[in-house]
């Protein structure tokens, strides 16, 4: 796919919905108000009723066995269904590393756009897209968990497994999501995304319990490698918007990628971050160079074959994914952090994500336990500690 059809194929009205062909519903959700509701705003999208043992059958829905080919076709289904597990859980780490106690919101699965590095590719066991309406049961887990544990701080994110406002178009639950955590004394919401739709963030009272956040990254990267997204351009002016609001925000540089002109490249997007968005409406901003699981590979290079990023030299990591040798990852951390720090407010937290203690002395002259720990930098950021 050329990054021309790419780019036109972004409907900034909507997000990237516009690449849904077809819709499949579970059978015990069919009758749901909310269920009803996504289906009106979808319009006349093919839509079909399945029955819990059909949901996961490939043949029936045309795509390939092979998960590479599928996966392309797989991104133009939505599967409206149940999550019959936790909603929330805590963000899948590894303690080689220095982890920032992020607890996941798994609002759904996979995601419409189509970033050539995207870890879901390797991850995830169905090719199509799925939301869970069963939100009923999502908001009282939260509850509850904000009930049984009353002192804990909670940092939740929906943007793990899926682009948290990738859907909203149709789902809009982000207006439910940011009115919950409104009244949430020691909890933030972050809503990660690549999109530049905010239509159902504007006019809520969300008391600054809600963080909206984007992905950036060098404009050669954004252009060839995250296809279907929205542009640094339309990114920043939404979070400009946000700001206006009253939003505090959030950006995150992860991952990191090697390439010609790299430093220029991140050097142009950090300027133009700060030229569009005040500094002190930006909470944190994380860094994270290009890691990924030794299958994320294959899969990748067969769906995207004209991006090379994937031939660089990479070592195996604790974590037991490829990553860039330590030199190379410290050298551009410590552009991006250098130029991070030019402009950015004292109060804003920028960080690593997945990172060892040493990195953080090479490139930060410091590591997290010597300022209380990673997640009570985080804390204190979002204004949730002292």
């Amino acid at each position: 796919m050329s990054n021309k059809k790419a780019r036109t194929a972004y409907d900034p009205s909507r997000g990237p919905v516009g690449q849904i062909r077809q819709v499949l519903v579970e059978q015990a959700v069919a009758d749901e108000p909310y269920t009803q509701r996504i289906l009106a705003r979808l319009g006349d999208i093919p839509t079909e009723i399945v029955a819990d043992n059909e949901m996961f059958d490939q043949d029936l829905l045309g795509i390939d066995k092979d998960f590479a080919t599928g996966l392309t076709k797989g991104k133009q289904i939505l599967l409206l269904g149940r999550n019959r597990g936790r909603f929330l859980k805590a963000c899948p780490a590894t303690r080689e590393y220095r982890c920032c106690d992020y607890q996941v919101l798994n609002i759904g699965m996979n995601c419409p756009m189509e970033c050539v590095y995207c870890i879901l590719q390797a991850y995830l066991n169905n090719p199509w897209l799925s939301f869970f309406v069963n939100t009923d049961d999502l908001f009282r887990e939260l509850t509850e968990a904000f009930s049984a544990e009353p002192e804990r701080v909670w940092r939740i994110g929906t943007g793990e497994f899926t682009d948290s406002l990738a859907l909203d178009s149709l789902t809009c639950l982000s207006r439910e999501l940011v009115s919950f955590m409104r009244d949430q004394p020691k909890a933030v919401l972050e809503l990660k995304t690549k999109t530049d739709y905010i239509e159902n963030l504007k006019n809520l009272e969300h008391n600054g319990r809600t963080i909206v956040a984007w992905s950036l990254n060098s404009p050669p990267i954004m252009q060839n490698e995250e296809l279907k997204t929205a542009s640094l351009d339309q990114r920043l002016s939404a979070a400009a918007q946000c700001a206006k609001m009253g939003y505090r925000l959030a950006f995150h540089f992860d991952p990191i990628i090697h390439h010609p002109g790299w430093q220029e490249g991140y050097r142009q997007t950090i300027k133009q971050l700060f030229e569009k968005v005040p500094a002190a409406s930006i909470v944190w901003i994380s860094m994270g160079a290009l890691r990924f699981l030794p299958n994320l590979k294959s899969i990748a290079t067969a769906r995207f074959p004209n991006s090379g990023f994937f031939y660089n030299e990479f070592v195996l990591g604790l974590d037991n994914k490829f990553r860039y040798f330590r030199t190379l990852r410290v050298e551009m951390y410590k552009l991006i952090y250098e130029e991070l720090k030019k402009y950015a407010a004292t109060n804003t937290c920028i960080y690593m994500c997945m990172e060892s203690d040493e990195i953080w002395q090479e490139v930060c002259g410091y590591t997290p336990e010597e300022d209380g720990g990673l997640a009570t930098m985080l804390d204190r950021a979002a204004g949730l500690v002292e």
